[in-house]
């Protein structure tokens, strides 16, 4: 029964060192760098009309170095949750087109390939 409690608590102790931040430390940075061009700061002016706020990728950078040097249980909780809030960001957008739940009635017939299209 000790012996158990001791290999549980070595195992846990040991987790973190198996734990790796969702993507490398260079992936945040190359982001942030991404997010500060020139192109993509025009693009997002021109798309949504403001400027991009990148500051989470740094902060997520600089959080994984964290994690990286010293294994900090809140550096590897702050990348979960920012990871968490980037993919519920991401769901919150709805599709561009409907999706069909059965196929056109006429799928199986020939294209008119011959016949002008009406425009």
């Amino acid at each position: 029964m000790v012996v158990e409690r001791q290999r549980r608590a070595r195992s846990m102790a040991g987790s973190h060192s198996h734990w790796r931040p969702p993507r490398s430390c260079d992936v945040y940075w190359s982001e942030f760098k991404h997010c500060k061009s020139l192109f993509n700061r025009f693009h997002e002016y021109y798309s949504y009309g403001r400027a991009p706020d990148c500051q989470q990728w740094k902060e997520d950078f600089y959080t994984c170095k964290e994690w990286e040097k010293n294994h900090s249980t809140q550096a590897k909780e702050s990348l979960q949750e920012s990871e968490r809030k980037r993919v519920a960001e991401q769901r919150k957008f709805t599709p561009v087109w409907e999706l069909r739940q059965t196929p056109p009635a006429d799928w199986h017939l020939p294209l008119n390939q011959g016949k002008p299209q009406d425009s």
